[in-house]
């Protein structure tokens, strides 16, 4: 018998806060089942198991992460874009951690293939095309984006600036103008003999 009020996506959805309030790797089917006060049979009619609900809420989070992405860009180009852009990225993994985290989960390629996480390489390419980068040097540059961005938040999230100056805010945004001025002087691929 289902439940009255249980669907998928509002158990995604309740998931999500959980992995927020707890980190995505606690996030199992029991522990929703006890947020909801239902036995864990009963969620089973929505989820096939906690690997489901970590993908959903994987899915939940790119979704809400290229909307934000989406907006941020609307409008610019260049270094405001990529400023925005990363700062989306940065924001949301401070407000949503849990959620941010399950934005890394992999994916099965069916999955990763119909996904937001698709929107997220265009908005980047898009970013990009401002600074006149062509292919393959324009996988590099998505790829370094990504890695800067990841990297930089997931140590800031982890303490890792907390001790020392300048502030983090300061460095984050001394790398978004190191990165803006790689980007307008991408380097020409070496030559091989």
């Amino acid at each position: 018998m289902v439940r009255a009020g249980l669907t998928a996506e509002r158990l995604t959805r309740a998931g999500a806060e959980l992995a927020d309030e707890v980190g995505f790797e606690h996030v199992t089917v029991s522990a929703l089942a006890r947020r909801f006060d239902v036995k864990v049979a009963s969620l089973y009619s929505h989820l096939k198991n906690s690997h489901d609900l970590k993908t959903r809420i994987a899915l939940l989070a790119l979704e809400e992460l290229a909307d934000r992405g989406a907006a941020a860009l609307a409008g610019r180009a260049g270094k405001d874009a990529l400023t925005a852009f990363a700062d989306v990225y940065r924001d949301y993994a401070r407000e949503h951690p849990g959620r941010y985290a399950a934005a890394q989960l992999r994916l099965d390629p069916q999955t990763a293939a119909a996904s937001a996480g698709v929107r997220h390489a265009q908005m980047t390419r898009a970013i990009l095309r401002g600074y006149d980068l062509t292919e393959p040097d324009q996988t590099h540059a998505v790829r370094m984006l990504g890695s800067v961005f990841h990297g930089y938040v997931s140590l800031e999230m982890a303490g890792g600036f907390s001790h020392s100056r300048p502030d983090s805010q300061e460095s984050w945004s001394r790398v978004l103008d190191a990165l803006d001025a790689l980007l307008r002087n991408w380097p020409a691929p070496q030559q091989t003999s």
